[in-house]
């Protein structure tokens, strides 16, 4: 299992890892990973098995996902790391703080749907498309049908989670509802939600100034590193 990732900014303190969305890649922070590197901050983003220059595997899942981020935190010998996923690398994010809280200082979460409460529609069986994707088409079918099925158990380990926390929403214009990431936020124990008007789904993308305004005084300038 490889994955590729892209670092810039400073080569100590505990760095930004950075989680993109389900058929991006680690460039699609290269101009939020800037702001952070600006102040000090050591900025590593990955591609996630399955995308970018990642691996393909035959099995993918948020799950493997997790695990794949704790394996990259342990080769690269970083004890603790300060966590921003977008969509799916949210999810990937929150499975992390959950499984190793220890591991996790401070954790910004983008958009992100928690598990509905009802199933929802069965996702169409994906064939291979014509022209070659910047991600393994595959992996479509198994990520979207786990995000669509609900998961009681998600919400209890939130408890678990003893990262500061920071929620930060597109708005009416994202599919993200609101009231579930307010329901988030309240059982997460250290736990705040920014919403990012007009922003819809891509926050970071489509409003960078507000996205930045949102997470600035939560990542940097940071004491002590």
């Amino acid at each position: 299992m490889t994955l590729a990732f892209r670092e810039i900014g400073g080569d100590r303190g505990i760095p930004v890892v950075l989680l993109h969305a389900l058929g991006g890649s680690a460039a699609t922070w290269d101009g939020f990973a800037a702001r952070p590197a600006a102040c000090g901050r050591r900025v590593i983003a990955l591609d996630l098995r399955g995308h970018g220059a990642g691996s393909r595997t035959e099995t993918y899942s948020p799950a493997a996902m997790r695990d794949d981020v704790l394996g990259f935190l342990d080769g690269r010998g970083i004890e603790r790391a300060d966590l921003v996923g977008h969509s799916m690398g949210g999810a990937v994010a929150v499975l992390v703080a959950q499984r190793a809280p220890g591991r996790v200082r401070r954790l910004v979460v983008e958009d992100t749907p928690p598990p509905p409460e009802v199933p929802g529609e069965p996702v169409d069986p994906v064939t291979e498309p014509a022209d070659p994707l910047p991600f393994d088409w595959r992996l479509i079918e198994p990520v979207i049908t786990e995000f669509r099925t609900p998961d009681p158990g998600w919400w209890d380990l939130l408890a678990a989670i003893s990262a500061s926390t920071l929620l930060v929403g597109g708005g009416p214009s994202s599919h993200v509802r609101v009231d579930a990431l307010v329901r988030t936020s309240r059982a997460v124990r250290d736990c705040r939600l920014v919403t990012v008007e007009d922003a819809g789904h891509r926050v970071h993308s489509v409003k960078p100034d507000g996205f930045w305004s949102a997470v600035s005084p939560f990542l940097c300038p940071e004491p002590g590193l």
